[in-house]
C-alpha cells in the first residue's frame, strides 16, 4: 500500500507538469528547467541536465562514501538506494546520467488513454517507451512500484536494446525476467528489485501503464530527476543531484590523493599514524603539495585538476 501512495503522488506530479511534448508522458522542457534550477551547464533538447563527459569519466573511481559525504554537507541526505536482491556485474560500477520512468498499477481508461496517445506517435508497448529516448551514457531508471507476478517490462530483448544504446545497465525497482540472457550482457551492471519468468501483457492482462517519463520519480527512499548522475556499486546506489557533480569528483580526488600520500609515508615510516590521522601540520601540508607537484604525471588524477589543487595551497 506504501508503494500504490508513492506512485500516486507522482501521478499528481506528472498531472500538474506544463503540457506534455514530443513524447508521449513525457516531461515539458520548460518544467524539466524549471525543476532543475542550480544546474547552470549545458542541457540535451529535452531541458535534461547534461552532466560533461569528462566528469562521469572521473566518477567511476567515486566510493559510495565519498560522494555520501558531500552530498550530505550538502544537504542531501537522502540520496541513497540499498536492499537490491538481485545484481547483475556486482563487482562492476555503475556510472551514467538517468533518464528515468515512473509505471504504475494499470486502471483499463487511463492506461487507454495513454495507449492511444503513444499510438499517434507511432509508438507501441509502454514498456519501451522511455528505451526509445536512450543514448550513450544514460542510466536506465525506473519505478515499476515493485511489480512482481505478471510484472516484468524488461526481458533480455529489451535488456539488450537498453545496452546497445547506452553502454550501461539499469535500476529497476521491479521485476525482470530473461535473468540469465540479462546475465550474458557484457557490461550490463544492474540492480534490480526481483525476479519472475511471468511477463507483462496488456491489454490481456492489463496490471502495468507507465504514467511519466522523465518526470521526477522515487527509488525507494529516494527523490530521482533526470540528468542525475548515478553511482551504483557493492550493492548501493547514489543518485548525485547534477549541480554537485562535479564537487563531488574533486573532493573524490582530493581525498584519494591525500590518502595515496599518507600511506606512502606511514610505510616509509616519516610519519605515525596519529600525525597522518589527525588534522596535518604545516610541515605535512608542505611535503604533500611537494609531492603533488613532483609526481604530477604519474598520479591517478587528471594532471589539469592536479594543478588546480596546488593552486589553491599556499605551501
Amino acid at each position: 500500500m506504501k508503494r500504490f501512495y508513492s506512485a500516486i503522488l507522482c501521478v499528481c506530479l506528472g498531472l500538474g507538469i506544463a503540457p506534455l511534448h514530443g513524447h508521449a508522458q513525457q516531461i515539458s522542457k520548460d518544467e524539466l528547467i524549471f525543476l532543475t534550477p542550480l544546474w547552470k551547464g549545458e542541457r540535451y533538447p529535452d531541458g535534461r541536465p547534461k552532466v560533461p563527459d569528462g566528469i562521469i569519466k572521473r566518477m567511476k573511481l567515486v566510493s559510495i562514501e565519498e560522494a555520501w559525504a558531500v552530498l550530505k554537507n550538502e544537504g542531501y541526505g537522502y540520496q541513497i538506494a540499498e536492499d537490491w536482491p538481485i545484481q547483475i556485474n556486482p563487482d562492476s560500477v555503475l556510472v551514467g546520467r538517468a533518464v528515468t520512468a515512473t509505471f504504475m498499477p494499470a486502471r483499463k481508461d487511463v492506461w487507454q488513454a495513454i495507449d492511444d496517445r503513444g499510438k499517434k506517435d507511432g509508438k507501441k508497448g509502454q514498456n519501451t517507451w522511455p528505451v526509445d529516448l536512450l543514448i550513450k551514457g544514460d542510466v536506465y531508471v525506473a519505478d515499476q512500484f515493485d511489480a512482481h507476478k505478471n510484472g516484468p517490462t524488461i526481458g533480455d530483448n529489451v535488456g539488450n536494446a537498453i545496452y546497445a544504446k547506452t553502454g550501461n545497465g539499469i535500476i529497476y525497482d521491479g521485476a525482470v525476467r530473461d535473468l540469465r540472457g540479462l546475465k550474458e550482457i557484457g557490461g550490463f551492471t544492474s540492480f534490480i528489485s526481483s525476479y519472475d519468468p511471468s511477463y507483462h501483457n496488456p491489454p490481456g492482462d492489463l496490471n502495468t501503464m507507465i504514467m511519466g517519463i522523465n518526470q521526477p520519480t522515487r527509488i525507494r527512499k529516494v527523490t530521482v530527476m533526470p540528468g542525475d548522475v548515478v553511482l551504483g556499486e557493492d550493492g548501493i546506489v547514489i543518485f548525485i543531484p547534477p549541480h554537485l557533480a562535479e564537487k563531488v569528483v574533486v573532493s573524490s580526488e582530493i581525498v584519494r590523493l591525500r590518502d595515496m600520500f599518507g600511506h606512502l609515508r606511514l610505510r616509509e615510516g616519516k610519519y605515525t599514524a596519529g600525525q597522518i590521522d589527525a588534522r596535518w601540520s604545516d610541515d605535512i601540508e608542505k611535503d604533500f603539495s611537494k609531492w603533488l607537484n613532483d609526481h604530477i604525471d604519474k598520479l591517478p588524477v587528471p594532471k589539469e585538476q592536479i594543478q588546480e589543487i596546488l593552486k589553491t595551497r599556499t605551501w
